[in-house]
C-alpha cells in the first residue's frame, strides 16, 4: 500500500509548475540563441573592421615611406590635424630619420561608447638602419580609419 496525501492526489508536481518551467527553459533557449548570435555577428564585424584598418596604417606608411606627405597628411585624423598643420607635418616627414621599411605586424580593434577604435603595431625601419616598434592608434570615421596620435 504507498502513501497517499490528504486530498486523494498522489506524490505528482501540479502541471501549472511543469507549464511554467517549460517556459522559462523555452525562455532561456532563446536568450542564449539570441547571445551566440550577437556574438557571432561581432566577431564578424571586428574581423573585417581589423582588415580595412590594416590597409589603412599599411596605405598610411606606404605615403610616409614613398614621401607623399600630402597623402599621408589626408589620411590623418581631425584632432591630430588640428594639432600638426599640413607643413609641420610635410616638415616632419622631411627629417632624417626618415622610415625606409615598414610591416604592420598586429591591429586590435576594441568598442569605446560605440565608435570604433584600433591600434595598429608596425616595425619602422628607418634610413639609418634603426629598427623599432610604433604603435598608432587610429579612429574609423565615416567609412574610413584614420591615424590619430603621433605617428611617428
Amino acid at each position: 500500500m504507498g502513501y497517499e496525501l490528504p486530498g486523494g492526489r498522489g506524490a505528482r508536481r501540479p502541471r501549472r509548475l511543469r507549464g511554467v518551467l517549460s517556459v522559462v527553459a523555452a525562455g532561456l533557449f532563446v536568450c542564449c540563441v539570441g547571445a551566440a548570435g550577437l556574438g557571432a555577428w561581432n566577431y564578424q564585424h571586428v574581423r573585417q573592421s581589423s582588415g580595412a584598418a590594416r590597409d589603412a596604417a599599411e596605405a598610411f606608411l606606404q605615403d610616409v615611406t614613398s614621401g607623399d606627405a600630402g597623402g599621408a597628411y589626408d589620411r590623418l585624423c581631425g584632432d591630430t590635424r588640428e594639432r600638426w598643420s599640413r607643413e609641420e607635418f610635410e616638415r616632419r616627414l622631411s627629417v632624417p630619420p626618415t622610415i625606409s621599411r615598414y610591416a604592420v605586424d598586429d591591429v586590435r580593434i576594441a568598442s569605446d561608447q560605440g565608435r570604433l577604435r584600433a591600434t595598429a603595431t608596425a616595425k619602422l625601419t628607418r634610413r639609418s638602419g634603426a629598427v623599432d616598434r610604433r604603435e598608432m592608434p587610429m579612429v574609423k570615421d565615416g567609412d574610413e580609419w584614420r591615424i590619430c596620435g603621433d605617428p611617428f
